[in-house]
């Protein structure tokens, strides 16, 4: 089955079992908007919470901050967004689609990376466990040739971006071959800019109403109220302000489900540090949200940096967390070093000081920033494609099962009478009240237990306590783990204990 074979089944099993809708879908939806099901509101609700806590519990030095989704205008001048807040887009005048050029473009890298990297596994085939990968993509001719190109196309592509050479853009296009992806077709139209930001009216007439946006980031609201926060939580730097909001973003091709929408949830933490240590801090917060990821049991392999070529006006310094979804490997999280640019360019467009007075150095200086920027709704779908598995059970009988984290798992638990009669339902039900004031309980008591067994599978449920007769005669129950599914049996006085050991969040944190 192929990777796009997959991520239809996992799209598909997203609407199935609650987790992921289209947005308004009794009106044919609206591109690119989502809604999150009973099961997607719960998983999505955990994520934020890991998030939340391993950076404002975990650091006394990090604060949390909920910003108002509209800012005054001044805002977006001073950040550059209404100057430059752009992507490249090109059309193909044969299949009427559109598409970002800059990503036409790395998905041809990528499509080269991907052939030096079978290159590499030939060679590993070939010399087995005497097999040198460093050495060997520094001296093999065809993976010299194949990395020379990609630094040539990226090099290129990247100059013309921070030029606005949007020609070279479409010639280097052309001279690649790069092709429209649903079509086939190489015949492009030039490249132009289009303005990401959506715009509304505040105001109760409209003659009188001013222009202003909704946030394309969640980052400026931390910067404007900078001192708010500095002269209100008694801080020092280094210290950073953590937040979790909503953006909005006029996407030119929103697609692959809800990895590039229109409306999607930032969780975002600027890190404000004396002038001259930025590179240590943005290195220490490369090692630090790459451990994140790590802890939530992402394999290795679909992990990988990319710095980036092309750096935004803001930053000295600017790496990319990819992972690999089944389209290949995306962004998932970036890590910045945006300088002293957001409060300089605040300071100068608000006429109000937004400095720090270092009592170590006895002097005021603007802060330099690094910034950890991670997508919830893309965190939601790596989880989800990493926990997707159909699995052959033999005699015919297969499962589909989301091997989640128990930790961000929707339900945490299910507790089973195995038959509706014999008082089994009225003590199931007193082992679930019991649980549901501690963690997100279910309780299902139609169908064999062998199809409840299968429901709970499909939404990641990592444990279901079944109550059958012999618990009405030894106080025992069953409890069964949802990837080996092996079942052992427990007192029903330590039910309560034992899922807190296996569900707890905090054993993810104490691995930070």
């Amino acid at each position: 089955m192929s990777d796009q074979d997959t991520f239809k089944k996992i799209i598909s099993h997203a609407k199935e079992y609650g987790f992921v809708f289209p947005s308004s879908e009794i009106y044919d939806g609206l591109g690119a908007v989502y809604d999150y099901g009973p099961n997607g509101a719960e998983l999505k609700r955990n994520i934020k919470d890991f998030w939340w806590k391993s950076m404002v519990q975990l650091n006394e030095n990090i604060v949390g901050l909920d910003a108002a989704i509209f800012m005054h205008p001044k805002t977006w001048k001073a950040s550059g967004h209404v100057d430059a807040f752009n992507d490249p887009l090109i059309d193909n005048k044969d299949s009427k689609k559109r598409y970002r050029a800059d990503v036409l473009i790395e998905d041809h890298v990528e499509k080269m990376r991907q052939k030096v990297n079978k290159e590499v596994e030939k060679g590993r085939a070939k010399f087995g466990e005497s097999f040198d990968e460093t050495q060997f993509r520094a001296t093999n001719p065809n993976v010299l040739r194949s990395q020379e190109k990609i630094d040539q196309v990226e090099g290129r592509a990247a100059a013309s971006l921070a030029s606005g050479d949007l020609a070279d853009i479409k010639a280097l296009i052309e001279e690649q071959g790069i092709a429209c992806p649903e079509s086939g077709s190489k015949n492009w139209t030039d490249v132009r800019q289009f303005n990401l930001m959506f715009d509304t009216k505040l105001g109760s007439v409209a003659g009188d109403a001013a222009t202003i946006y909704l946030r394309p980031e969640t980052a400026q609201g931390i910067f404007v109220n900078f001192l708010n926060v500095l002269n209100t939580s008694r801080q020092r730097i280094p210290f950073g302000i953590a937040q979790i909001g909503k953006a909005f973003r006029n996407e030119i091709v929103a697609r692959q489900f809800i990895f590039r929408m229109r409306e999607f949830e930032q969780m975002e933490m600027q890190f404000f540090v004396r002038p001259g240590t930025q590179k240590q801090w943005y290195d220490e917060w490369k090692k630090r949200r790459m451990a994140w990821h790590r802890v939530l049991g992402t394999a290795e392999a679909n992990l990988r940096w990319h710095d980036h070529q092309n750096l935004a006006h803001y930053a000295d310094a600017a790496v990319d967390i990819e992972f690999n979804f089944p389209f290949g490997f995306k962004e998932l999280e970036g890590i910045h070093s945006r300088t002293d640019f957001d409060l300089s360019r605040h300071q100068e467009l608000s006429g109000k000081k937004l400095q720090y007075f270092d009592p170590e150095l006895e002097q005021n200086y603007i802060p330099f920033v690094v910034e950890t920027s991670i997508g919830c709704d893309r965190t939601f779908l790596a989880v989800l494609c990493q926990a997707y598995c159909e699995e052959d059970l033999g005699d015919d009988k297969s499962r589909v099962v989301l091997k989640l984290p128990p930790a961000l798992a929707p339900t945490k638990v299910a507790v089973f009478p195995l038959v509706r009669k014999d008082g089994l339902p009225e003590a199931a039900l007193a082992i679930f009240n019991d649980l549901r004031f501690e963690f997100d309980c279910a309780y299902e008591e139609k169908d064999s237990i062998g199809k409840r067994y299968r429901r709970m599978d499909a939404i990641g449920t990592p444990y279901c306590i079944t109550v059958d007769h012999d618990t009405l005669i030894d106080q025992m129950v069953t409890i069964r783990e949802r990837d080996s599914m092996a079942q052992e049996r427990i007192p029903v006085s330590r039910v309560r204990e034992i899922v807190r050991e296996r569900v707890d969040m905090n054993s993810l944190l104490k691995q930070l």
